[in-house]
């Protein structure tokens, strides 16, 4: 197949091998005092070595080259240590090559490896324990009915909401109906307690601004795996960027392999709803 690959300048090459511990794929090694590509299954093409070589020998080609292969290099990076792991995936994730982070990933679910993107985020978590923002804590709500009273009752059950501040192992997510919503919603939508975060647990995002989206994707797949949810809601505004949260819940349903029930509601920026459809 045609891709973008490593072209290595043998004239230029003087073997320093600089650029060898920076292609975390393995994809180059020192040969015979010459860097050396030495599979192109390996080689993502993203070239994160370039940089590294201090006399220009290496440069990105586009040719006829071996298809790559993430779970092929998953074996190689695995075997290098946690370090190696998060390294690699680090470097997928600041390229954006999220369907690579994918494969990834589930390689690492499927060999029962601990993602440290993930473990990562949860002890920066644990460094913040001062924050209030970070603090877990259920809430009970006693009174929930709201017939003849002036005031609306709220219907959260727990703190944080915000998605990356959330723990996909937190105890309020068991058994639950998640709502994973759109941040607008909430401001835009007046009934949004009564009529949607009533008896669910609650996860807010915005797939516009929010960055570092397959940690979203990671936690929920955790959600779904770990924690026995019932169904999923998902609850957006009806602007094209909010879409991306219906489908960072599809693509987790489909990774995990649940068939919990996904619902997908669309708000209008008047605050009526637009539609309600069941996705799976």
């Amino acid at each position: 197949m045609l891709r973008k690959i490593i072209k290595i300048d043998e004239e230029k090459c003087d073997g320093c091998g600089n650029c060898v511990p920076e292609c975390h794929e393995g994809a180059l090694q020192i040969i015979d005092g010459k860097a050396r590509l030495v599979s192109d299954l390996f080689c993502d093409g993203l070239g994160a070595c370039l940089g590294n070589c201090p006399t220009g020998a290496l440069t990105v080609e586009e040719r006829e080259a071996e298809p790559y292969n993430e779970k092929e290099v998953m074996k190689y990076i695995a075997a290098g240590g946690v370090n190696v792991i998060n390294a690699h995936l680090e470097h997928l994730r600041d390229h954006q090559e999220f369907e690579y982070l994918t494969l990834a990933l589930e390689y690492l679910r499927d060999n029962k490896i601990e993602n440290p993107l993930l473990a990562k985020e949860l002890e920066e978590k644990k460094s913040h324990c001062g924050c209030p923002g970070y603090q877990e804590m259920s809430i009970e709500n006693i009174d929930d009915n709201e017939d003849g009273k002036d005031s609306r009752v709220s219907h959260l059950r727990q703190w944080p909401i915000q998605f990356h501040l959330v723990s996909p192992h937190a105890s309020y997510f068991r058994n639950s109906d998640l709502l994973l919503a759109a941040d607008c919603c909430g401001f835009v939508y007046p009934d949004f307690h009564k009529d949607f975060l009533k008896g669910k647990s609650l996860a807010i995002a915005c797939p516009k601004l929010d960055s570092n989206k397959q940690v979203y994707l990671d936690k929920l797949i955790t959600m779904i795996n770990e924690s026995n949810m019932k169904s999923i809601t998902v609850l957006i505004m009806q602007v094209p960027c909010c879409s991306g949260l219906a489908q960072l819940a599809q693509q987790a349903i489909e990774i995990s392999g649940s068939k919990i029930p996904v619902n997908v509601t669309v708000i209008t920026p008047s605050g009526e709803i637009l539609q309600s459809v069941q996705v799976n």
